[in-house]
């Protein structure tokens, strides 16, 4: 049901992939006056016809903005839409809310936000489906002031908003918890793969390991995509996986820390998409583990 909401004025929406298309439905949903922009801009016409406003540069969808929530899939490209020749900051501060959502190094936000007043990072938690009915977990970084303002913006769109502490918290808790999903992924695909080489049935393995208490929710969702094999319509790119695990090993080495087993997913994930599959849903990390064809003995 869409609602009116009273709130305050338009919210720019820059990146439309899965998450970005979701939070700009959610906001069109309750009634939200929205702005888009996407690097290739086919993907705003849906969004149009939803209502959405679709600009073509990141600077004209922030234009007369309450809020502008970033949504891209990388620092290069957080960059280029914050500081580029076309982008938000390119003439001076933003003096609305600026929301990075995208999967950063934290001091990467911490960079790129510079002097502009009210700016936080937001991890989200859940998938396309939970950023389209509001149903996101966020944990938040930035001020205390910054947060009270922006969180009925943010309750519109999550569950549960969490404020963690300064700017760049929100980022570390996010890729904490991909870290996690990671691992647990690739250790599922490792055991599928070791079942279909040892005899086993691989489809009754990934079901019992669903079903048991060694699964997680995460688990037990990407156990569906490992048994059928298909990985095309990606949740979570795996090409983005691989830049969020390689994001915590940095940020481990720069904290004195070796994390082994993130390390070697981080690997696996890397070979995985300089394979060709980076494009795919994470769970294709099982081709970068599976036998080449015929060598199963």
């Amino acid at each position: 049901m869409t609602r009116t909401h009273n709130g305050p004025g338009p919210v720019a929406v820059l990146g439309l992939g899965t998450m970005g298309t979701g939070v700009a439905s959610r906001l069109l949903a309750q009634g939200m006056q929205v702005r888009v922009w996407n690097r290739t801009p086919e993907r705003t016409e849906p969004l149009a016809r939803a209502g959405a406003v679709a600009a073509g540069r990141p600077s004209e969808a922030a234009e007369g903005t309450s809020a502008v929530i970033c949504t891209v899939a990388d620092g290069d490209a957080l960059g280029t839409v914050l500081r580029g020749p076309d982008g938000v900051l390119a003439r001076g501060t933003y003096r609305g809310a600026l929301i990075c959502a995208s999967t950063v190094a934290p001091e990467e936000i911490v960079r790129l936000a510079g002097d502009v007043p009210s700016v936080m990072d937001v991890g989200m938690l859940g998938n396309r489906d939970h950023a389209r009915d509001g149903e996101l977990r966020l944990f938040v970084g930035g001020e205390e002031r910054v947060f009270t303002a922006g969180r009925p913006l943010l309750e519109l769109l999550g569950k549960e908003v969490v404020h963690l502490g300064a700017l760049g918290s929100g980022m570390r808790m996010k890729l904490l918890l991909n870290l996690l999903m990671g691992i647990e992924v690739q250790a599922m695909a490792e055991a599928a793969e070791l079942a279909a080489a040892t005899g086993l049935d691989k489809q009754l393995v990934l079901r019992t390991i669903a079903g048991s208490g060694f699964a997680s929710p995460v688990m037990s969702f990407k156990s569906r995509r490992l048994a059928t094999g298909r990985f095309d319509e990606p949740d979570f790119r795996l090409r983005l996986m691989a830049k969020d695990l390689m994001l915590a090993t940095e940020q481990a080495a720069a904290a004195g820390l070796r994390l082994p087993l993130t390390a070697a997913a981080a690997q696996t994930h890397t070979r995985a998409a300089e394979q060709g599959f980076g494009d795919e849903d994470c769970a294709a990390v099982t081709r970068a583990v599976a036998p080449e064809p015929g060598t199963h003995t």
